[in-house]
């Protein structure tokens, strides 16, 4: 359920004992108080799993640069009495999304986020956020950035293990404030010190992936095409589960973002 975004960050772990190191250093570090809950959902019936993106307002006055949005995953295991608990920021919801599904955290259930926020300026920017949000561990964080001031934007620099041409990706989110909407757009360069180049001067427009203009430039356009048509009918995107229960993560370990800003 994401339904209910007055969330108090109450993860009922009064009778619970951290189940390692990690978790009880991460609980003490927590504070509620900097927090607005954007997305949430919570297993049930027995409650045994909890997934929360949130904005966090320190960050506006911390170090410049640095990421906003931070993912929870909170895992009860009810027969031992203990908890696991793990947090990390992102520059974008979608990142945040991504590091909670690898969690195991349904997709669809993390998808919605609360009223009031700014919404996808277009089709293209709702695809490119699902891609994000379901693509694993493809994408290899290397950097991002977030201003919340001239230029309202956030960018995330990451390497594709998928791409065979121009692996390293910019992922380059705008907010239009007046309009009410975003952006997020993705762009595709050879080396990171291309990459960097064009973040510095933004000389040019953001060059497009190969895969959006090649054989396979058909099947993007056809995504997008599916996603136009499920918004105009006002129905989600997102394919819909038949159980409430969290995913199964993947086997092998986690590959976890690096968090940094432009120097």
């Amino acid at each position: 359920m994401n339904d209910h975004f007055g969330f108090a960050f109450d993860f009922d772990l009064a009778e619970l004992a951290p189940a390692d190191t990690a978790s009880e250093e991460a609980v003490e570090r927590f504070w509620s108080g900097d927090l607005t809950a954007l997305s949430q959902h919570h297993t049930t019936p027995n409650g045994s799993h909890s997934f929360v993106i949130a904005h966090d307002q320190s960050a506006t006055w911390g170090v410049p640069g640095a990421p906003q949005v931070m993912a929870i995953a909170v895992a009860r295991d009810l027969n031992r009495f203990t908890y696991a608990l793990e947090t990390s920021h992102h520059a974008t919801v979608s990142f945040a999304q991504n590091w909670l599904v690898e969690r195991g955290c349904p997709p669809e259930k993390i998808a919605k986020v609360r009223d009031g926020l700014l919404k996808p300026a277009d089709d293209l920017t709702v695809w490119v956020e699902r891609q994000i949000r379901e693509s694993g561990t493809r994408y290899e964080v290397l950097d991002n950035h977030t201003s919340d001031s001239d230029p309202c934007e956030t960018w995330t620099l990451t390497r594709d293990s998928r791409a065979n041409e121009a692996p390293i990706r910019v992922f380059h989110e705008e907010w239009d404030h007046d309009a009410g909407t975003y952006t997020m757009r993705e762009g595709a360069f050879a080396d990171v010190g291309a990459a960097r180049a064009w973040l510095d001067d933004r000389s040019g427009p953001l060059p497009e992936p190969p895969e959006y203009s090649d054989h396979n430039g058909a099947v993007v356009r056809a995504r997008v095409a599916r996603i136009a048509l499920a918004r105009s009918a006002g129905v989600s995107a997102t394919p819909k589960a038949s159980m409430d229960a969290p995913r199964t993560p993947p086997a092998g370990p986690v590959q976890r973002p690096v968090q940094g800003r432009l120097l």
